[in-house]
């Protein structure tokens, strides 16, 4: 089995030299079975205070996003012409919905929409933000079926860290961006913890280079905020790539 190390180092260096070629490489879709612009690990809140039209509200957010016209944009002018996508439910327990999907035409998009939409409905009672994230850095981002350009993690939710956990989120998340992942946060502000939660996420969810929070105003908004989420996460592939060529020479 491969160490924490070994993978976080190849990892590492798998960034770095897929940078190198972004940044020197003409702009060109090159759609290479070795690489994709983005890997991006959608995970949303499934605890409690998420009920079936609010889970359904999430679900077809992301399966509309996935059908736009500017987050297909965003996909396809990267220089690898697609991305890995995957989605993560989180309560108590994370669960792996959808396991990795390669998207690099609008038929391939449309098919993880189709694969959205139909999700069953996930439940849990708390918000365990900080195992979902340990689950994400110990099984999920080490087992990428391809080498991608830059990982993301989209995490969404209505609520704070409420388990108790044993490492803080901030722990698990600085360790992510160790690694070289950024960390994007998109807090619903619904409930009783609305007026604090974006403040929240960014301070303790939000991490890694080109990191944001971009909250919604409510489960009814939840759609227009994860859209606009995707363009950006997904675009962002060029200033990562800079970023990344820059440390490599110094």
């Amino acid at each position: 089995m491969t160490s924490r190390s070994g993978w976080a180092c190849g990892f590492a260096t798998a960034l770095g030299l897929a940078a190198l070629v972004a940044a020197s490489a003409p702009i060109v879709r090159a759609q290479s079975l070795d690489f994709v612009d983005t890997a991006l690990v959608v995970a949303v809140d499934v605890s409690n205070s998420v009920d079936e039209k609010r889970y359904r509200l999430q679900m077809e957010g992301i399966a509309k996003a996935l059908e736009d016209p500017d987050v297909l944009k965003a996909i396809f002018n990267g220089p690898q012409g697609g991305i890995l996508f995957s989605m993560m439910a989180w309560s108590d327990k994370p669960n792996f919905i959808v396991p990795w999907q390669r998207i690099s035409n609008k038929q391939e998009a449309f098919a993880v929409a189709s694969m959205v939409r139909k999700l069953p409905h996930q439940g849990g009672e708390f918000t365990c933000l900080s195992k979902m994230l340990r689950n994400i850095s110990d099984k999920i981002v080490p087992q990428l079926p391809t080498q991608a350009l830059r990982v993301v993690i989209d995490v969404s939710g209505d609520g704070k860290e409420n388990c108790n956990p044993k490492e803080p989120v901030s722990l698990v998340r600085n360790e992510l961006v160790g690694y070289g992942v950024t960390i994007n946060g998109l807090p619903i502000l619904e409930g009783d913890e609305a007026e604090t939660l974006e403040s929240w996420y960014a301070e303790n969810v939000r991490g890694g280079s080109g990191g944001f929070v971009l909250p919604a105003a409510g489960y009814d908004d939840f759609g227009r905020a994860i859209r606009q989420k995707f363009v950006i996460e997904i675009s962002g592939w060029q200033s990562q790539a800079q970023h990344e060529a820059k440390l490599i020479k110094r």
